[in-house]
C-alpha cells in the first residue's frame, strides 16, 4: 500500500467509458452535499440520492458522447479524481439535446431537469465569448483530499488549455464557499454570480495563456 502524503503525486490519466463506473462514483461522493446540487435536485424531497446518480450518469454519457475529455489522477491503478472538461458549446446546446432531456426527466423528474438547464443557460450567460473550456463536473474523492490532489487535476486541465491555441481559458461555477476560496488562489477570477434560491453561485475564469 502507497503511503499518502503531499509529496506523493499521482498520474494524469485520460479516461474512456472503462472508466465510467469508477468515474461516477467519485462524482457521486464529491457533489452529493454541495450547496448547487442540493438546490438543483430538492434534497428536502424523497428520492434525492437516486436524482443526483442519475444526472451524474447522464452528464458523464453526454460528455462521451460528444467525444469530450475525461481526466483522472491515478494512484497505482486507482482512480482518485476526476474532471469533465468540455468545449464551450457543450454547456451552450445542452437544452436542445432532446434524448438527454427526455432521459433527465424520466429519472430527475420534470421540475429538476428544468430547474438544471435553468441554471446552465444562467451560468453561460455570464461567460465571454468565444472559444474556452468548460468544468461541468470535478471531484477529488473524499479519502484524497486536503493532500494536494485538487491542484494537481487543475493544473493538468490547464496543461490542455494551454496546448489549444484557439481557447482562452477555463471557465467554472461554484455555490461552495471553500471551493471559492481555493479557485480564487490558483488563479481564478468572478466574473459573474447567479442566485439560485437563497445560494448565490460564483462564475469563475482562468486565461490559460
Amino acid at each position: 500500500m502507497t503511503k499518502i502524503t503531499e509529496e506523493t503525486e499521482a498520474r494524469v490519466v485520460r479516461l474512456d467509458a472503462g472508466a465510467f463506473t469508477e468515474a461516477k462514483a467519485i462524482l457521486y461522493r464529491s457533489y452529493k452535499n454541495e450547496p448547487t446540487f442540493k438546490y438543483l435536485f430538492d434534497s428536502t424531497r424523497p428520492g434525492y440520492d437516486q436524482r443526483i446518480r442519475a444526472t451524474i450518469r447522464e452528464l458523464i454519457e453526454l460528455h462521451f458522447t460528444n467525444q469530450q475529455d475525461v481526466i483522472g489522477l491515478a494512484l497505482d491503478s486507482h482512480l482518485i479524481a476526476v474532471a469533465l472538461i468540455g468545449n464551450s458549446t457543450v454547456r451552450l446546446n445542452l437544452a436542445k439535446k432532446l434524448n438527454w432531456r427526455m432521459r433527465m426527466i424520466l429519472t430527475a423528474g420534470f421540475d429538476c431537469t428544468k430547474r438544471y438547464i435553468d441554471y446552465h443557460t444562467q451560468i453561460h450567460n455570464c461567460l465571454p465569448e468565444g472559444e474556452y473550456y468548460e468544468l461541468p463536473l470535478l471531484g477529488v474523492d473524499s479519502k484524497y483530499r486536503n493532500l494536494g490532489y485538487g491542484k494537481q487535476l487543475m493544473s493538468a486541465l490547464e496543461k490542455i488549455c494551454k496546448e489549444n491555441p484557439r481557447s482562452s481559458g477555463i471557465a467554472l461555477d461554484t455555490g461552495n464557499s471553500r471551493y471559492l476560496d481555493f479557485f480564487k488562489r490558483i488563479g481564478y477570477d468572478t466574473i459573474g454570480n447567479v442566485q439560485l434560491g437563497d445560494l448565490s453561485e460564483s462564475v469563475l475564469f482562468k486565461s490559460c495563456h
